[in-house]
């Protein structure tokens, strides 16, 4: 995927901070606007991660953060949620004006709100998802409590959200209180997807309830069962980005021209080698690993900067030992018709010195260790689980990273 920094100007001429992410040719043939949640921002792992898959898919997103929060100029205090409708607005003019008409406005809680209100104002839009989203935007007052009687005298007052302090005027407050999102969806005449978890603590699953029954067809629902508000976990985010993805191509064509399939096809070509390692623009460390048949992703930990979306390069090094390893013993055990039924195989990387490992040997610093503990699972005598322990460290990939290896590197354009 590549990503491309917007600024796009509200109806205050105030500076919208945007990212456009396209496919990795950067052909851009449909684009979906996705709108965040409440005092959130479009780096919240949830954007990024539906983002990202819906991008795999062939739609192009633009991330955007409303007036006021994350990198958009403007003061939250003085915004409504009027104000983050008409932000909705004046992304889907920019562009309209500069890349091609969205067909698709997604939004997640508060933000799930204002799409549809948004989309019963923009004809281009041809379907809505709403994640998590209330029936009714006062929903969001819950929020103030224990703040009323402030906000009521003194006109504003400050709330704090995952630590952070927002001031909330007494506008805002009447600003939710004037829009019935139900009656909003009464008027929608697009395809809608409700996506909710049944699990919500913020916003409970009685508001989706809600929508759907008040919205018209074609409508759909789909339970985000185990999953909390934010949509924190990878796999939810992923399976909502799939789901959307399938659910979208029923009601706008998705267009894939030839150049932009050679494209891809050119990206993930191996090029006569065994494994290609691509690595995208949209994610610190994320990578893309093909083989001719197989696809999986490489990351590192989010402790270590990275986004956990896949294994690391030392898990990928153990992944290769162990499955070698597992290989091995079972069709050695096949050519002898011992009685294996399992194998596990536990490994970990680290570095150590000599001492610690016992070793007589004059290495300075530090040497690099797997260690490699296996449970064989079977009907099998002392004598054959001691034969399968020797042939272990025989498996071509142990005895590959045991030796020496001479790498050839080359650049190539």
């Amino acid at each position: 995927m590549k990503k491309t920094e917007l600024l796009i100007k509200n109806k205050n001429g105030e500076s919208l901070a945007a990212q456009l992410i396209t496919p990795m040719n950067g052909q851009i043939n449909s684009i979906a606007i996705f709108a965040h949640c409440f005092t959130c921002s479009s780096s919240l792992a949830v954007v990024r991660n539906i983002s990202s898959e819906l991008t795999r898919h062939g739609i192009s997103v633009l991330d955007f953060d409303f007036t006021g929060l994350g990198h958009s100029d403007g003061d939250f205090s003085e915004t409504t949620f009027s104000n983050n409708v008409s932000d909705i607005i004046a992304v889907n003019e920019f562009l309209t004006e500069n890349y091609i008409a969205p067909t698709i406005l997604i939004g997640h809680s508060l933000g799930g709100a204002a799409v549809i209100i948004a989309a019963n104002k923009l004809p281009n839009i041809q379907a809505v998802v709403s994640i998590a989203a209330p029936s009714y935007v006062k929903h969001v007052i819950k929020l103030f409590e224990g703040l009323e009687d402030s906000i009521t005298e003194n006109g504003e007052a400050v709330l704090s959200i995952g630590g952070r302090p927002f001031k909330i005027k007494k506008e805002f407050i009447d600003d939710l209180e004037a829009h019935n999102l139900e009656d909003e969806v009464k008027l929608l005449r697009k395809p809608l997807l409700l996506l909710h978890s049944p699990q919500d603590l913020i916003v409970g699953i009685e508001n989706a309830a809600s929508l759907y029954h008040k919205a018209h067809h074609p409508k759909s629902f789909i339970s985000l069962d185990g999953a909390d508000h934010l949509i924190s976990s990878k796999e939810d985010a992923f399976y909502v980005a799939e789901v959307i993805s399938s659910w979208v191509k029923r009601y706008v064509v998705i267009k894939k021209d030839e150049k932009v399939e050679k494209y891809e096809e050119d990206v993930k070509d191996t090029d006569g080698e065994q494994v290609l390692v691509y690595h995208e623009t949209i994610v610190p460390f994320t990578s893309h690993i093909y083989t001719k048949t197989h696809h999986i992703y490489g990351d590192e930990p989010v402790e270590f900067g990275g986004d956990d979306l896949g294994l690391s390069p030392y898990e990928l090094l153990n992944a290769a030992i162990g499955s070698c390893t597992v290989l091995t013993l079972k069709l050695y055990a096949q050519r002898k018709q011992w009685d294996l039924k399992e194998v596990f195989v536990y490994l970990s990387y680290s570095r150590k010195h000599a001492a610690e490992l016992k070793l007589e040997i004059e290495e300075m610093g530090q040497l690099d260790h797997i260690s490699k503990k296996i449970k064989l699972v079977g009907n099998l005598t002392e004598e054959q689980r001691s034969k399968l322990m020797e042939i272990a460290s025989k498996c071509p990939v142990h005895k590959t990273v045991a030796s020496k290896v001479y790498f050839e590197t080359q650049l190539i354009s």
